[in-house]
C-alpha cells in the first residue's frame, strides 16, 4: 500500500522516464471503469458522470465519451469549467465535447434518481482539506440519491492517506484505483466508502515499482490458510496448543471471560485464564471448559508461563499496579503475544520492541502507541 504522493511518484516514473503519454494512462484509467460499470451494471442506460477538476476530472471525460459510443444516454455535471482545466484533462475533456454534448454545472439541474449508475470523478488522490461548498453540495446529493455509484481512483472526499472523511464523502458501491493501492483505501473510515475495491495496474512496467517504498502491506487471509492444516483425526486438547489469558482487574472479569471463550471456539487445545482471585470462581462455573487460575500478584504468573504456548494479554487487565505488574511478567516470557487492550495504554507509557507479537490496537490505542 502506498502513500498518494508514493503513487504520484509511480505516475511521474512511468511517464517521463517509461515514456508512456499521460493522456494514454487517462485513457486506459477511464477504460477500466467503464469495462467495470458495463460487467458489474449490465443494464445499465442512463450514466451520470460528475467531474471535478485535474486528472480525475479528465478520467470521468475519458468515461463519459466511451459510455457516449457505446450508445448510454450520458449527463454530465462539470464542477469545474471545462477550459479552465489543464494538460492531459484538458485534452480529455475536449475529445468528449468534440461530439457536441452537453454539460451542466449541478446535479440539481438533472432528476439523479433516474440514472442507472453514477462516476464519481470529483477529487483524486490530492485532497487535503475539508470539502465545502457547491462540491459538499454534490457530494450529499450523490449520498441521498438512490443510484449505483461507482469512484474513480478514491471516493471524492476521502483522503489518500489515512481513509479519514474530509468532510463528507462520496459513499461509492465499487471503486476502481490504478498504478498503485492508495493505503487510504483500507485505513481510517474507507471500508463504509469504498464499496467492492478493484486495482488495476493500467499495463506500467513491472519495474517502476522497485525504487518507490512501500508504507504498509496488504495481507489476504489466503496467504495463510496454508497455516491452518487439517487436524489429525485421533489428535486431543494437548496437541492443539494452550493459551494463557491474563486480565481481568476488579471491574472487568468480562472481558477476560470473552477473550478465552474466543479462544476455545476458535480451536484452542486449552485454555487458561490467569485472574484477579475474586473473579475466578465465578469464570470456572459459567464457563468449566476455561481454566481459572488465581493471580494475587505477579509472583503466581511465572509458575503457568511454563505449560502456555501463546499468551494473550490486555482483555480487562486495567492501568492498576496489579495490571503493571503482570504485564511485566509476561513481556520477560519468550512466548508469542497477543497484546491488546490496557496492555496496549501500558505499553504506551513505557514502550518495548520485540518480534514475536501482534497488536490489535483500535485507532484510540494506535494513536496513543504512535504519540
Amino acid at each position: 500500500l502506498y502513500p498518494a504522493s508514493s503513487v504520484r511518484e509511480l505516475d511521474r516514473i512511468a511517464i517521463e522516464e517509461r515514456n508512456i503519454p499521460g493522456i494514454d494512462l487517462m485513457h486506459r484509467a477511464g477504460q477500466a471503469v467503464f469495462d467495470t460499470l458495463i460487467a458489474r451494471w449490465p443494464d445499465a442506460r442512463q450514466v451520470l458522470v460528475v467531474c471535478g477538476a485535474g486528472n480525475n476530472a479528465g478520467d470521468g471525460y475519458v468515461i463519459a465519451r466511451l459510455a457516449h459510443e457505446f450508445k448510454f444516454n450520458v449527463s454530465v455535471v462539470s464542477l469545474t469549467s471545462a477550459d479552465k482545466l489543464k494538460n492531459d484533462a484538458l485534452t480529455a475533456a475536449n475529445q468528449y465535447l468534440k461530439s457536441d454534448l452537453e454539460i451542466t454545472d449541478s446535479i440539481d439541474s438533472l432528476d439523479i434518481n433516474n440514472m442507472d449508475v453514477i462516476v464519481d470523478a470529483i477529487f483524486g488522490t490530492g485532497l487535503d482539506r475539508d470539502v465545502t461548498g457547491d462540491y459538499l453540495h454534490q457530494i450529499n446529493q450523490i449520498n441521498h440519491s438512490r443510484v449505483p455509484v461507482i469512484s474513480v481512483d478514491i471516493p471524492s472526499g476521502l483522503n489518500a492517506d489515512t481513509g479519514a472523511v474530509m468532510g463528507n464523502a462520496v459513499k461509492a458501491d465499487c471503486t476502481v484505483t490504478f498504478i498503485g493501492q492508495k493505503q487510504g483505501l483500507y485505513t481510517g473510515e474507507a471500508a463504509e466508502y469504498c464499496g467492492t475495491r478493484i486495482f488495476v495496474g493500467l499495463n506500467v512496467p513491472a519495474d517502476i515499482y522497485q525504487d518507490v517504498p512501500i508504507n504498509a502491506v496488504l495481507v489476504d487471509l489466503s496467504q495463510y490458510e496454508t497455516l491452518l492444516q487439517p487436524r489429525n483425526r485421533t489428535g486431543h486438547k494437548g496437541h492443539f496448543g494452550h493459551v494463557m489469558v491474563t486480565g481481568g482487574d476488579y471491574g472487568y472479569a468480562g472481558a477476560v471471560r470473552m477473550c478465552g471463550e474466543a479462544a476455545a471456539r476458535t480451536g484452542s487445545g486449552l485454555v487458561s485464564i490467569a485472574t484477579r482471585p475474586e473473579h475466578a470462581y465465578a469464570m470456572t462455573v459459567s464457563r468449566p471448559e476455561l481454566m481459572a487460575s488465581v493471580i494475587t500478584s505477579s509472583a503466581d504468573l511465572m509458575p503457568l508461563l511454563s505449560s502456555a504456548t501463546v499468551i494473550a494479554v490486555g482483555p480487562g487487565l486495567g492501568q492498576s499496579q496489579w495490571s503493571i505488574d503482570l504485564l511485566g511478567k509476561v513481556f520477560e516470557s519468550k512466548l508469542p503475544l497477543v497484546v491488546d487492550a490496557d496492555a496496549l495504554n501500558l505499553l504506551a507509557k513505557d514502550p518495548l520492541t520485540r518480534q514475536n507479537w501482534i497488536l490489535t490496537p483500535h485507532p484510540g490505542e494506535a494513536a496513543r502507541l504512535l504519540g
